[in-house]
């Protein structure tokens, strides 16, 4: 019988017991991908005494069928589309301008939510754990990868408490390291691995990284964007 977390703050410290060899490290810092990651993020950073913050990502769901992804954008003006996806479904590049439009609005709300005023991290250098909760097609974590790669960090590790072990295996050309704490199989869906995973507030996520801020600070980052298909 595969593990299941019993929600996302228990995934967390599970995954921060994976990731040891980054403990006490000062140019470690651990950037969750929000909502659904910084819970996770939280214990991970709280265990390896590292700093938090954000890393924005939105998916970027089929017209109508808003469940499927065709891509996603992430902080930086970064966005990965799926190519193959947008032309078996006939989607016009009309339609995809307007999901990006709505998705951005969405991006920007966040991103000015969640920092509350305090300065965006300096990746540069550095060592990124990315965190999320779990990752399925793993659209948003590829976006969040590339748009990271433009602000030049020493390492990039994706960290997941779950994910399909074929999505994990993709992602491994193009990172330093990735971490999964389990790779069930058949995966279904992330949410299947928890027993408790209900939407994460954006109140929620404001708290967490409010008492984050003991666990060290972060200066700040230099801005970049990138327009990208994969």
């Amino acid at each position: 019988m595969q593990l299941k977390f019993e929600d996302r703050r228990e995934a967390g410290a599970y995954l921060a017991e994976q990731l040891g060899a980054y403990a006490d490290d000062p140019n470690v810092l651990v950037l969750a991908l929000p909502r659904g990651g910084v819970p996770v993020g939280y214990e991970v950073a709280r265990k390896l005494r590292a700093p938090l913050d954000v890393f924005t990502v939105r998916k970027l769901g089929v017209p109508g069928h808003e469940e499927y992804a065709m891509g996603a954008i992430a902080s930086g003006g970064v966005r990965v589309l799926n190519d193959y996806a947008i032309e078996q479904l006939n989607i016009s590049q009309e339609e995809i301008e307007a999901v990006i439009a709505d998705e951005m609005e969405e991006l920007e709300r966040r991103e000015r939510l969640y920092r509350d005023g305090r300065p965006a991290p300096d990746i540069e250098g550095r060592t990124v754990l990315l965190v999320d909760d779990g990752m399925a097609t793993g659209s948003s974590m590829a976006a969040a990868i590339k748009a990271l790669r433009l602000h030049n960090p020493g390492k990039v590790v994706v960290a997941v408490p779950t994910a399909s072990r074929r999505t994990s295996e993709e992602f491994e050309p193009f990172v330093d390291d990735i971490v999964c704490a389990i790779t069930p199989e058949p995966f279904m869906a992330v949410g299947v691995w928890y027993e408790r995973f209900e939407q994460t507030t954006d109140d929620e996520v404001r708290a967490l990284l409010r008492e984050a801020q003991s666990f060290g600070r972060a200066p700040e980052r230099k801005a970049g964007h990138e327009d990208q298909r994969a």
